[in-house]
């Protein structure tokens, strides 16, 4: 098993890793919208933090020498489930035809006080 870590997307704010691969997959732990620079929250609108989550979710799987072609499974949770025709517009630009399988759904709170957080489960392909 590896542990994927990377200074382009945020550190882990707790006692978890980034992401692990086995198995020729890679689990990626949530991505909340942190701005790895400075570690805040990186914009007030579900539009903003959704498109700094996906440049976060991007960072990790290149860390583990894949891309949003080889996701097979997301897991999305909103704060405000009314947000989610805004969300699926910003997650469809950055997944295209991929399409992977997929869980949307509405949630209490998030960490931070985030608007949306995503976790993925990609292929990371075999030299």
């Amino acid at each position: 098993m590896k542990t994927i870590s990377t200074p382009n997307a945020p550190a882990a704010i707790g006692p978890y890793s980034q992401a692990k691969v086995t198995g020729g997959l890679m689990f990626a732990s949530g991505q909340i919208a942190i701005d790895p620079a400075t570690g805040k929250i990186c914009g007030d609108t579900l539009e903003e933090q959704a498109h700094q989550v996906m440049r976060n979710v991007e960072a990790l799987l290149a860390a583990a020498g894949t891309d949003f072609d080889h996701v097979v499974k997301t897991t999305c949770f909103l704060a405000h489930i009314e947000d989610f025709a805004a969300f699926n517009a910003i997650y469809a630009e950055h997944f295209g035809d991929a399409r992977p399988a997929r869980s949307a759904v509405g949630v209490a709170g998030l960490p931070a006080g985030a608007l949306v957080e995503v976790e993925v489960v990609a292929e990371v392909p075999q030299d």
